[in-house]
């Protein structure tokens, strides 16, 4: 399935569906990112994935870390949540889904790096070279939120 980022865009499509999504900022000891190239949208993105039922939000940043990377992950705390109605994604079934998404950090505590069927790359970066990525501008605010580290909060 192939998907667009809307955002900010008046020519968007309006939304037709919620979902409940998580995704995760997690560094290792020398300050680098882990980072995914999608393949829905061949965008670089931390990882992160839908809330699958019978399981709470932090499971679901732990799972989707994994599943995309190959990384064993624990939460540590909340970085943001995000629901921009400025921020909707199309899909090719025919879905425009408004974003709503929990941001965690976590620490890597095991696992080793690996592509899936949702990640064409994956790598931890250093910091000073997220500005050479394509990451979309929703992506790239949740990083920016993590990096100030600001103890509260950020919600839209």
């Amino acid at each position: 399935m192939t998907r667009v980022d809307y955002y900010n865009d008046p020519n968007a499509p309006k939304a037709n569906s919620i979902a409940v999504a998580v995704s995760a900022f997690i560094q290792d000891d020398e300050g680098r990112i882990l980072m995914i190239r999608r393949t829905d949208n061949d965008l670089y993105s931390i990882p992160g994935g839908q809330l699958e039922l019978g399981e709470t939000l932090a499971e679901a940043a732990v799972r989707e870390v994994r599943e995309e990377t190959g990384i064993e992950c624990e939460v540590t705390g909340v970085i943001g949540l995000y629901s921009d109605p400025k921020h909707v994604i199309a899909y090719d079934d025919g879905e425009v889904r408004q974003e709503f998404s929990i941001c965690f950090h976590a620490t890597p505590i095991g696992g080793s790096l690996r592509i899936s069927s949702e990640s064409r790359e994956v790598a931890w970066f250093d910091r000073n070279k997220m500005d050479t990525l394509n990451i979309h501008p929703a992506i790239r605010l949740r990083i920016t939120h993590a990096i100030n580290g600001n103890s509260e909060v950020f919600f839209t």
